[in-house]
């Protein structure tokens, strides 16, 4: 018996080899590889069936839990019912008394593989021969476990005569199987990889774009493979087979010879780099070589892998060549499309001043210097959006935040679509080109002694203020000036001198106008000056023009020191006025000469103009000023009193009032000569003077007790307020005549205090606490603020009279006078109301709250000698 169970059991051992064979050809086909396999497995049952060992009838054993257990446990659920299937089948064919054991055998062994293959995936149980073991144990229990489903006679006679040679053979051959299956299982993922590895492999030669061979060590091609032949210098057939020296060149052939030698003497890869003569020319290759691990036909072999690299050599010597143009004397930029800054050179360091560190990263606009505006950076970018390109003159900042200016050429780059990847900018500092045109310019159109304008700039200048005062209905004026006596400074003491004196004339001229007025020089000791924007009325306007000449004349008079030389040239001036440009640029230069030939006529040092009837009012005016400025020389101004007097009529102090003792016109009030003083420097000498006179008054009334306890007030201008030194000659003044702080009054008029109303404060509150008060001239006809009123060192408000003149009748200057009353009573301060000239008058004032009264009621302004003799009988009430 035992030896018909191993016969049956050694055919379906075998036939499972067979089986196994079979499948080899089936590697790849999965789904059809499983039907196939569980129809062989089923055939190799089947088999096995029909040669059984033969128990009784009806009960028949052999191999078919074996084969059917190893066929679910190594070919899945799909080969197990396909086998267990055709194997119950033909057991039921065969019929029985042991069928249904039979049955189960077929059954149980296949969930049986099912379950260890499931055990042996989730990694419980290992595949060894020790778990094969105890699965065969298993697997044959279960079977003997199967057939105790027999009657117990036929139970009986299977233990008695089978169990034994069952379990003695089965179990062994449920190892043998099993691992016979697991070998081919193995060779079959063997062969499975084996495919994919060459599967991956020529998929890697044939993506590579190299050129791969296998060479022994003798130089001879064993291999070849090119995507492209033009890498070969002939057909890869015809190399096969053959030496490198049968096909390359001596020195060629002797060079890969030594690459071989050092391949295979290395465990490591080796490089080369070497040209070869090709089908399309002369190319450069770049090589690796391994040697290879097994030997070919007996010979030991490298592979090499050969890629074209002369296009990448081109690259890079392009590159190299590009990386020296990148780092020219050009500053280059290159940004992002969103301009933000991602290479930078060396020459842009230097014009810049950053490094490249600072800058990466950093927007473009970090340069910018803000000379241009939006709508130069909106059409730059239109351009550049438009056409790729723009360039054009550009200022920007440096780091030291220096702006210059540059000439700058952006260009974009595109991708493949046509997007901007990429802006490429190069920039040149133009700075000295920038400075030489200047400098070009400026000896086109400049003076080279002088600096001054030339006669080119000056009509182009003139040009274009006639048809500007032709638009705004302005006029303009030109003054031709002649140094006088000039050339006897050149005769005698040289050209040098003469330039050097030609200079000083030129800054005096510059310092004494306005920074919109032109001077120029047309040569030798002549220059013209060009007034724009004056008064649109004639007449202001040449007044305008007269006090300009003066002022010039004036400054040029002042003596010059040159190369320790004292000079004192005056000059003569010769201007033309205009309002349009009826008049032609050489009409007017050429009025403007003649008025200066006139001005020489006249005696030098003076001024003409060209209408007849403006010089007329000139002269005149010229005449005054001359004989106001004779007068304060030879103390011709005298201070004449008006009375101040208090509510009950009694003398309080005086206003001192300049008066003009003219040797040959008599007594001139102040309306004849305060315009012209005012207009000039002369209005500073004038208060002046008369503030002397009124401190030497106080300190002779000091010592004269009727008139000790008088206040005298003096008015001041807005020249002398706002001198630099207006604080030292007061103190000074005060020192030299001892006179009383607390008897003087300085009046101001309110329109004064417009031009600085801080410095007036401050000046104000330093005469202050030295005792001197401060009055308001005109108070309510000016600014009147309440502002200033309570920031001014105030001491006294002077109503004007123009609201006094027409009381009690007129109710609207009523109210303005009692409005003024209650803000001083407000602010403590005290009000005295001028132009008093009738009892009704100071009745409605005294009524309203007014204490203090000026006016002809009172007393006409006098002279000092006449306000003595008044004041002696102040205590009469008026």
């Amino acid at each position: 018996m035992f030896i018909d169970l191993i016969e049956n059991i050694t055919l379906l051992i075998s036939l499972c080899w067979l089986h196994g064979m079979i499948m080899r050809y089936l590697d790849g086909y999965e789904r059809l590889g499983k039907v196939c396999a569980g129809l062989l497995f089923g055939a190799v049952c089947i088999a096995g069936m029909k040669i059984p060992l033969v128990l009784t009838d009806g009960i028949i054993f052999d191999g078919r839990t074996v084969v059917l257990s190893m066929a679910a446990f190594f070919g899945g659920p799909l080969v197990g019912a396909i086998a267990g299937c055709m194997a119950g089948l033909f057991r039921l064919w065969l019929g029985g008394i042991g069928v249904i054991p039979g049955l189960l055998n077929i059954l149980m062994p296949i969930l049986m593989g099912l379950a260890f293959s499931y055990i042996h995936r989730r990694g419980w149980v290992p595949f060894n021969i020790g778990s094969l073991l105890v699965f065969g144990v298993v697997l044959q229990g279960l079977q003997v476990l199967n057939l105790a489903l027999l009657p117990v006679d036929h139970f009986a006679l299977f233990l008695k005569h089978a169990l034994l040679p069952l379990v003695a053979v089965l179990i062994p051959a449920t190892l043998l199987l099993g691992l016979l299956l697991r070998d081919v299982q193995l060779q079959r993922q063997a062969r499975e990889a084996l495919r994919q590895s060459e599967a991956y492999l020529r998929a890697i030669t044939e993506a590579v774009p190299d050129l791969s061979l296998v060479l022994d060590e003798d130089g001879r091609y064993l291999k070849i493979k090119t995507p492209d032949n033009d890498l070969l210098f002939t057909g890869a057939s015809e190399l096969l087979g053959k030496r490198l020296q049968d096909v390359l060149p001596a020195s060629q052939a002797d060079l890969f010879h030594k690459f071989i030698s050092r391949t295979l003497a290395s465990d490591r890869p080796q490089t080369i780099e070497y040209g070869m003569q090709t089908q399309v020319g002369h190319r450069t290759f770049e090589a690796r070589a391994r040697r290879l691990d097994t030997l070919i036909q007996g010979r030991r072999a490298v592979v090499l892998m050969a890629r074209d690299i002369t296009d990448r050599i081109a690259y890079d010597l392009d590159r190299r060549v590009a990386a020296i143009a990148f780092e020219s004397q050009q500053g280059m930029i290159i940004t992002d499309a969103q301009t933000r800054i991602i290479k930078v050179n060396k020459a842009f360091s230097r014009i810049t001043g950053y490094t490249e560190t600072e800058v990466l990263g950093q927007p473009t606009r970090m340069l910018g210097s803000g000379h241009q505006g939006p709508e130069f950076y909106q059409e730059l970018w239109k351009t550049l959006s438009e056409n790729g390109f723009w360039e054009g003159e550009i200022w920007n900042r440096r780091k030291n935040n220096e702006v210059f200016p540059e000439w700058l050429t952006i260009s974009a780059v595109r991708d493949e679509q046509g997007q901007v990847i990429n802006y490429v900018a190069s920039l040149t500092d133009i700075t000295e080109r920038k400075s030489a045109e200047q400098k070009i310019q400026h000896l086109a159109f400049y003076d080279p002694l002088t600096n001054l304008p030339n006669r080119r700039l000056l009509r182009d200048r003139l040009q274009q203020a006639m048809a500007l005062c032709g638009r705004k209905g302005m006029y303009g004026a030109l003054i031709f000036l002649d140094l006088d006596d000039f050339k006897n400074v050149n005769d005698l003491y040289g050209h040098q001198v003469g330039d050097e004196l030609l200079c000083q004339v030129a800054k005096r001229l510059t310092e004494t106008l306005r920074e919109q007025d032109t001077v120029a020089r047309l040569g030798g000791d002549e220059f013209v000056i060009l007034l724009e924007g004056l008064e649109s009325c004639a007449e202001e306007a040449g007044t305008q023009v007269e006090h300009i000449g003066i002022k010039l004349l004036q400054a040029l008079r002042e003596p010059y020191l040159v190369s320790g030389h004292r000079f004192n040239n005056s000059a003569s001036l010769g201007i033309v006025m205009f309002n349009d440009a009826h008049h032609s640029v050489d009409e007017l230069m050429q009025h403007a000469d003649l008025s200066m030939y006139s001005s020489k006529a006249l005696g030098k040092n003076a001024l003409s103009f060209y209408d007849p009837q403006m010089q007329a009012v000139v002269s005149k005016r010229l005449q005054l000023e001359e004989d106001i400025r004779r007068g304060l020389a030879e103390e011709e101004f005298v201070i004449y009193l008006q009375p101040q007097a208090g509510v009950n009529g009694y003398l309080e102090g005086a206003e001192a009032l300049v008066r003009w003792q003219h040797p040959q016109r008599g007594v001139l009030g102040p309306g004849v000569f305060i315009e012209i003083a005012e207009r000039s420097d002369l209005i500073e000498v004038m208060d002046l003077a008369t503030l002397r006179q009124g401190c030497e008054l106080l300190v002779r009334w000091s010592n004269q007790p009727q008139r000790a306890a008088l206040s005298l007030s003096v008015n001041i201008s807005s020249r002398l307020l706002y001198r630099d030194d207006f604080i030292d000659l007061i103190k000074h003044l005060l020192d030299e005549t001892q006179a009383n702080p607390l008897r003087l009054k300085l009046e101001i008029t309110e329109s004064l205090l417009l031009t600085d109303k801080e410095k007036a404060v401050m000046r104000m509150q330093s005469l202050r606490e030295m005792g001197i008060r401060f009055s308001i001239d005109d108070f309510g006809t000016g600014y009147s603020s309440m502002a200033y009123l309570q920031q001014l060192p105030l001491d006294q408000l002077k109503i004007d009279q123009s609201f006094v003149r027409d009381l009690p009748e007129n109710t609207s200057g009523l109210a303005i006078v009692r409005a003024i009353l209650a803000m001083a009573h407000s602010l403590n301060l005290e009000v005295i109301a001028e132009g008093v000239e009738t009892l009704a008058q100071r009745d409605a004032l005294s009524d309203s709250g007014c204490k203090h009264f000026q006016g002809y009621l009172f007393g006409k302004p006098v002279a000092v000698a006449d306000f003595e003799i008044i004041s002696l009988c102040s205590g009469s009430q008026h």
